[in-house]
């Protein structure tokens, strides 16, 4: 059987790229090689080559995050080059990394949200006006950047001007949401037309983490997940119908994976991620592996779907 021409991104120029090519490691060794013709690229050093090479690759995977990786740039150059490729599209990458859009379409969708206001650099209002329209505590987060980086919580008056300009640090436009306490959630979404919800995942960050950031996400044994969460079956029948209808909002296709906050009974739609993690313990893979999915069986899918 003739091998699969596999081009496998990963690493770019964000504050994720170590992120990324830890993930494209453990990708590149669970990949079945006799499938699969591997080629790898550095979207920061090796677009040129490519794209010189792009009529002998028959499929690419992409192990990118954050901007010029997630955001619909990679996928539009994939576009031009007749590149097929797992997940999102130009418009659903782009609407889901932007934080704002991706909430407005949301709310379009009657999902439920956390309330929420918008910050740009040019704006002059102080803190007490945030304060008062959606009250404390707050969370404060880059509109777009993803792995939660950039990200606050703000729980007095004096701390948000502080954490609004380390969000503007990593992008012009800073979203303020009103912080929901509860149990976070996760459910991945699999498939093109016909989708399937995997098995809900619980988080639960360890002693000394307000909320799962960046070193909760990344460090070994600082966060716990449990899947299947427990929760009751209406509730996880919910979520996952939520994190379906995000995937459609959003335009998506391939796979997803949507955070939630329960929270006295209700759910509240956070974001929708476009390229979930995909070390074999990340959360994504965890979900697919209690559905049935080894991790190779489950990037096996993801290619399927992509050539699909």
């Amino acid at each position: 059987m003739k091998k699969i021409r596999l081009a496998l991104l990963s690493g770019g120029d964000t504050p994720e790229r170590d992120v990324s090519l830890n993930s494209a490691k453990q990708v590149y060794e669970a990949l079945d090689k006799n499938k699969y013709e591997i080629y790898q690229y550095d979207p920061k050093t090796d677009l040129a080559r490519l794209v010189d090479q792009s009529s002998s690759i028959d499929v690419a995977l992409l192990i990118l995050h954050g901007p010029n990786g997630e955001d619909g740039t990679v996928q539009g150059l994939l576009d031009l080059l007749k590149i097929p490729y797992q997940g999102a599209g130009v418009l659903g990458s782009a609407l889901a990394m932007n934080k704002l859009a991706a909430k407005e379409m949301y709310i379009q969708a009657q999902i439920p949200v956390p309330e929420h206001l918008v910050i740009r650099k040019s704006m002059t209002r102080d803190a007490a006006y945030y304060v008062e329209k959606i009250g404390l505590p707050l969370v404060v987060k880059p509109v777009c950047a993803g792995s939660s980086v950039g990200m606050s919580i703000v729980r007095e008056e004096k701390e948000l001007t502080p954490a609004v300009q380390k969000a503007l640090s990593f992008d012009d436009v800073v979203m303020v949401e009103a912080y929901v306490d509860g149990v976070e959630l996760t459910c991945g979404v699999l498939g093109n037309d016909t989708l399937e919800a995997l098995p809900v995942i619980e988080i639960l960050p360890g002693e000394g983490f307000d909320f799962f950031d960046y070193t909760a996400k990344y460090t070994p044994g600082a966060t716990e997940e449990i899947c299947p969460a427990r929760i009751e079956d209406t509730i996880r029948d919910q979520v996952q119908s939520h994190a379906m209808a995000a995937h459609k909002a959003l335009f998506l296709k391939g796979y997803s994976r949507t955070d939630m906050i329960l929270s006295q009974g209700r759910l509240y739609v956070l974001e929708t991620n476009t390229i979930p993690g995909m070390t074999a313990t990340s959360l994504y893979p965890q979900a697919a592996q209690v559905a049935g999915y080894s991790f190779s069986a489950l990037l096996d899918r993801l290619i399927a779907l992509a050539m699909e």
